[in-house]
């Protein structure tokens, strides 16, 4: 018996080949909408900064935005701008006087810090050079604070000695001396110090308590708090130093202290993001960042001192000493890349592969069905074979195996057409081939079989026959 030689393989490796491209689409799908999560290093170990971005990261989470943040601490934040120069971050908390890496942007200020100093009125301070020959107390702890203030020092001919010597301080010397909070109103009683330096943000309200307890150290409730009048000499010695403003009476209005607006210098935390960092991610993490502001000083109250780089225009912004990233400046002037803009390339990709994958389905659908006429009309064919071989064979056996091997036909073709749609036209030639074959296969069987009358018996049986 001959058997029908079906196109199987064909079709097993054009199934394959739509697989393949149905599975490229669906990893593209998976990685474009998949979060980007940024490496963030935090620092200074127990500060508001750390606690700040820990409770973005959540509400990043939270939100289900398109950007998370993994937060990895330090101890400092010389570590944490290490961190980020070394590319073992893409965001860092830095402080710009202490440690500056040479491929961080800034996104945002975090906080700013104002350098002054808080005297009683008794000792006599007025103004910066009259701390030679002093003892200047600075909170314990507080050791990435020295830098700045030497340099503040230096600029009024002062050196500072970060050992206190017991006995007497020369003229040009600034002694610095730790002190708990809780000690800061008895030193200066006991003269182990004779003012307070404060690297802090004005408003904090610690720099209140520090004020406050100078102010109970002198008898007559007195403070003098003193700034940098020299802000624009200081600034051209240290460039990655700030100016800063503290407000009048921002410590009482009865007396005003200080009485009139003061100016001076100070530093800054920013969140920083490497230079290599893609504009619209950028952008991204900044805006998420002001937007959850007031979220976020429901549980970090210095949320509500996050602002924005100050500058004039773009080209000042990416030309400053302390230079903003692109993105960053992106979201500031409401220019920030478009979903089209910013998957571009993406989309003519996924239209170019769509189309592509359009036709291939479409070819595949087109061989797939010549696949299935193939097979009926593979078989129709067989059938008209059988149909014509019928008529000439006269061994009982083999028209036997021919009625077998039309059964075997007519029994593919009724399940290829059940699990597979058909024409019309094929599947009806392919029934008038099964009954023809049929038909005359039984009529070349009929005078071999042994049940079938004898055409004379059916004459002589015939009523009327006599």
């Amino acid at each position: 018996m001959r058997r029908v030689a079906w196109p199987g393989l064909r079709e097993a490796l054009l199934t394959v080949g739509l697989i393949v491209v149905l599975l490229v689409g669906a990893i593209a799908t998976v990685y474009l909408t998949r979060p980007t999560t940024l490496t963030v290093a935090v620092a200074p170990a127990g500060g508001t900064e750390p606690a700040l971005l820990r409770a973005y990261a959540e509400e990043l989470a939270r939100r289900k935005r398109g950007v998370r943040l993994r937060i990895v601490a330090f101890d400092g934040v010389e570590e944490s701008a290490q961190a980020l120069s070394a590319g073992r971050a893409d965001l860092a908390v830095v402080r710009p006087d202490v440690a500056l890496p040479g491929n961080g942007l800034t996104l945002a200020v975090l906080r700013t810090l104002a350098t002054f100093v808080a005297a009683p009125g008794a000792s006599g301070i007025k103004a910066m050079p009259d701390l030679g020959g002093r003892r200047l107390g600075l909170l314990a702890g507080r050791t990435a604070d020295r830098a700045l203030l030497k340099a503040v020092a230096a600029h009024y001919g002062l050196e500072l000695a970060t050992d206190a010597p017991a006995g007497a301080i020369g003229a040009k010397a600034v002694a610095l001396v730790p002190v708990e909070e809780a000690d800061i109103a008895p030193a200066l009683r006991d003269k182990r110090i004779d003012a307070m330096a404060l690297v802090t943000t004005p408003d904090f309200p610690a720099a209140r308590r520090v004020v406050g307890a100078v102010a109970e150290a002198d008898e007559g409730g007195e403070v003098a708090i003193l700034g940098i009048s020299d802000t624009q000499a200081v600034l051209a010695r240290w460039p990655r130093l700030q100016s800063i403003t503290v407000p009048a009476g921002l410590y009482g209005g009865n007396p005003r202290l200080p009485d009139e607006e003061m100016t001076t210098v100070g530093s800054s935390y920013r969140l920083m993001a490497r230079a290599s960092l893609s504009r619209s991610v950028a952008a991204e993490v900044t805006q998420h960042l002001f937007e959850m502001r007031s979220a976020l000083a429901e549980a970090v109250p210095a949320a509500e001192d996050v602002s924005h780089p100050e500058y004039e225009d773009t080209a000042d912004a990416t030309s400053a000493r302390l230079p903003i990233h692109p993105g960053a400046i992106d979201y500031y002037e409401r220019e920030q890349e478009t979903f089209i803009e910013r998957y571009e390339s993406w989309i003519y990709l996924v239209a170019i592969l769509g189309g592509g994958l359009g036709s291939t389905v479409a070819w595949l659908r087109q061989r797939l069905g010549r696949i299935r006429r193939e097979r009926i009309e593979v078989a129709t064919a067989r059938l008209l074979e059988l149909r014509s071989a019928a008529r000439r064979e006269t061994d009982p056996a083999r028209l036997e195996a021919m009625a077998g091997e039309v059964d075997d036909l007519a029994a593919s073709i009724a399940r290829h057409a059940l699990n597979r749609p058909t024409e019309p036209r094929t599947l009806g030639a392919a029934t008038v081939a099964i009954d023809a074959a049929r038909s005359t296969v039984r009529r070349a069987r009929a005078p071999h079989s042994p049940q079938a009358p004898h055409p004379h018996e059916i004459v002589q049986a015939s009523p009327g026959a006599d």
